[in-house]
């Protein structure tokens, strides 16, 4: 099976998470600026088998998509033509800060740690991710 990747994709900087090849268990990859994203993702996949591309959609609490849309939606656009044999689907990322950073509480970073932008974003990208793969299987 090929991998599937997952990206929060924000203005400056954007959380990369990878699935296993079996597509089960979701990793952080890193975080890359968001200008050198494309190119990043396009050096990943000469290197590894993917199945598809999940972006992470922001919607705010009434459903409506956020304000980042005018910024995702060209990403998205360049990624699809770069990349035109790979499906790029968006996932709803509500809450995913929020759950990132409790996370990072839970498991006991320190404050400074906690405030680190880019490992949020990147835990960010993994729940997004691990989130998509467990909706596909009914327990």
């Amino acid at each position: 099976m090929s991998r599937i990747i997952a990206i929060d994709y924000g203005r400056k900087r954007s959380g990369i998470a990878v699935s296993d090849p079996l597509q089960m268990i979701a990793n952080g990859l890193t975080t890359v600026p968001s200008g050198q994203l494309l190119d990043f993702l396009i050096s990943y996949i000469a290197t590894e088998s993917v199945e598809r591309i999940l972006v992470g959609l922001p919607k705010q609490m009434n459903n409506e998509a956020s304000e980042s849309m005018k910024y995702i939606e060209p990403f998205v656009k360049s990624l699809k033509k770069r990349l035109p044999d790979i499906p790029v689907e968006y996932v709803d990322e509500r809450f995913t800060s929020v759950i990132a950073h409790r996370t990072m509480l839970e498991a006991g970073l320190k404050k400074k740690e906690r405030r680190n932008k880019a490992l949020v974003d990147e835990i960010s990208a993994t729940i997004i991710l691990q989130g998509y793969l467990e909706s596909r299987y009914v327990f």
